[in-house]
């Protein structure tokens, strides 16, 4: 009897520390996809939002829906690399220089 209540205990917390892993995980992919949208958005505010983003955005979104949160939160993470590089190239082009031989 007591092998028995020791197992099953062993279950139920089994179970337990499951699900609270994936709650922290899915929060972490939450936050992820939230981090990389904003930087989207930073892109899109000064016209240097790359083609991709959105989509991958999207794909990250719909992972995490199915339960892969490692896949989601590296889709979310690629997607707010490519933000922050839109932004930065935005930028620096603003103070490009156009060679007079490229003016027509």
């Amino acid at each position: 009897m007591k092998l028995a209540i020791k197992l099953l205990l062993i279950v139920v917390l089994g179970f337990t520390s499951t699900v609270i892993l994936a709650a922290a995980s899915d929060k972490a992919a939450q936050d992820a996809i939230a981090a990389a949208d904003q930087a989207r958005k930073k892109a899109a505010s000064v016209k240097g939002e790359w083609r991709d983003t959105g989509k991958i955005i999207k794909q990250a979104e719909q992972t995490r829906k199915k339960g892969d949160f490692d896949k989601a939160i590296k889709l979310a993470n690629k997607a707010e690399r490519q933000g922050k590089y839109g932004y930065e190239q935005a930028m620096s082009q603003q103070t490009l220089k156009m060679p007079s031989y490229l003016k027509y």
